[in-house]
Order: structure tokens, then C-alpha cells, then sequence
């Protein structure tokens, strides 16, 4: 059975193994869910189609376009919702169609992309999805759609393992490096741009080369006290943070390490 790991395991793990531990290893299960966002969801889906159907013989859209795309998306969501998505995507419409000359027909939208890579003898199947994929000059941009109320950028070593996941695997699938990975708020029509790397590429290999290892070994997977243990679901389990942690619940899973691996973005 495939090792399966994806791009918020990976930063879990670089912010501390052993919180790792507890949730993947040990499926030691907290409190910590969030509801089904209907109303992001529905939004993706309306960009998708829009730009996946549009026939690109005009060199822009009009906005009923978008908003007859939505029309089909938005059944499920309530009045309001569905008002305060329409608005969201007028917003998009004016910062991100009516601005330009024309729009380009991206390369794919809401894709898959999969890739391998070998580390520490070890065989990893890199899977992951996006929102939308265009060319740029030189390489790829990946798109990523983010509906949440508030600009709330990811910190910078997190964004980092991000974007090296995504340039092993464009790379592999398209034979392009990825040149920049953008986050596009749709609430507030703002659009944030990190430059890709192969630097990129090297600290994931890295610090999928350290789970690989910790996995084979299977030796102690040390806390990394700092910031988060504040936010920490874990942390009454945790010796650096509590004298007397509470004891692992009897249902949590045995640790059953495997050679191979899967990684999913």
C-alpha cells in the first residue's frame, strides 16, 4: 500500500515532526474542522468554465458571460450567497478581464498534474491539482484561487515547499519549469506573485528526503518548539509543552512505516 503525503503534511512536518506524528502517523484525531465552503467552491467552478468554454475569438469576455457561468453554479447556495458571488465575481471581472487587451486561453484549468521522484532509495508519485495553469514567457504560472475574507499570505518557508512541490511536478508533466506561482484573493481583486526557482526544487527534495528517512528508521519524531505550539491542537500530548502531557488515546493507529511512498500536493 502506497505512503501518501501531501503539500500540508509536508509543512506540517516543517514545522514540527511530532505534531506530524500525531495527526498522520498516528491519526490522533482532534476538534479542528472546517465547514464545506459552498460559496468558494461554486466560485472556482464558475472560473473554471469560464475560462475552459470560452471560445476566444473575441479578445475579451463580457461580463455576462461570468455571470451565466455562475447561474450554473450557484443552485445550491442561498440568496445571500449567491449575491455576495455575483459581487465577488464583478469584482474579479473589472481587476482581472476588463483590464486586460485581450485574455489568453490558459493551458488547463482545475488540472492534475503527476510526477516521481527518488530519494533515499525510495520512490515518491508526486500527484496535485491547481486552479489554472498559463504560459508565461520562459515557463509556466500557476493560479490558485483563494475566497477567504481577508488577504492572509502563507509565511515564507511554507510558500517555498509549495512552490518546489509544484516545479518537480510541471517540470516533469510538462517539460517547462515553473516560473511563478500567483494567489489571486478573489474577494478583494488582489493578486500576489511568488517567483519559482530551482532552489525551489532543492529544499523539497530535502525535506522530503528527511521524512523519507524518519519513515524507514522509524526513530523518535522530535517536537520543534516555537510559535505554533500556541495554536497547537496537539499540544496536551506534547512533552516540550505540557510537565505531565495526557496520554495518547487507546484508538489512535499502530505506526506501520512503508517503503513506498506517494506524495500528493
Amino acid at each position: 500500500m502506497a505512503y501518501q503525503i501531501s503539500a500540508t503534511k509536508l509543512q506540517t512536518y516543517h514545522r514540527c515532526p511530532q505534531a506530524y506524528q500525531f495527526r498522520y502517523e498516528l491519526g490522533l484525531k482532534t476538534n479542528a474542522f472546517f465547514g464545506s465552503a459552498v460559496l468558494g467552491t461554486a466560485l472556482h467552478q464558475t472560473l473554471a468554465q469560464a475560462y475552459r468554454d470560452w471560445y476566444y475569438q473575441e479578445p475579451l469576455p463580457k461580463i455576462d458571460w461570468l455571470l451565466d457561468c455562475w447561474g450554473q453554479h450557484s443552485d445550491s447556495l442561498s440568496p445571500a450567497q449567491a449575491e455576495d458571488g455575483k459581487q465577488i465575481l464583478e469584482t474579479y471581472y473589472q481587476n482581472f478581464i476588463a483590464s486586460e487587451v485581450a485574455i489568453h486561453k490558459p493551458l488547463a484549468v482545475e488540472g492534475k498534474i503527476q510526477a516521481s521522484l527518488q530519494v533515499a532509495n525510495l520512490e515518491f508519485a508526486i500527484a496535485g491539482r491547481y486552479d489554472r495553469l498559463d504560459y508565461l514567457d520562459g515557463g509556466l504560472e500557476l493560479i490558485d484561487y483563494k475566497s477567504t475574507k481577508e488577504v492572509k499570505l502563507p509565511k515564507e518557508d511554507e510558500i517555498d515547499l509549495q512552490i518546489g512541490l509544484y516545479y518537480l511536478a510541471l517540470e516533469q508533466r510538462y517539460r517547462q519549469s515553473l516560473r511563478k506561482l500567483s494567489l489571486i484573493y478573489l474577494r478583494t481583486g488582489e493578486k500576489v506573485s511568488f517567483d519559482a526557482t530551482p532552489e525551489h526544487k532543492q529544499l523539497v527534495e530535502i525535506v522530503v528526503g528527511n521524512i523519507a528517512r524518519q519513515l524507514r528508521t522509524d526513530c523518535e519524531w522530535q517536537p520543534k518548539p516555537g510559535e505554533q505550539c500556541e495554536r497547537c491542537t496537539y499540544s496536551r500530548y506534547c512533552s516540550a509543552v505540557q510537565d505531565c502531557p495526557d496520554p495518547l488515546p487507546d484508538d489512535v493507529r499502530s505506526h506501520q512505516p512503508q517503503l513506498q511512498l506517494v506524495l500528493a500536493l
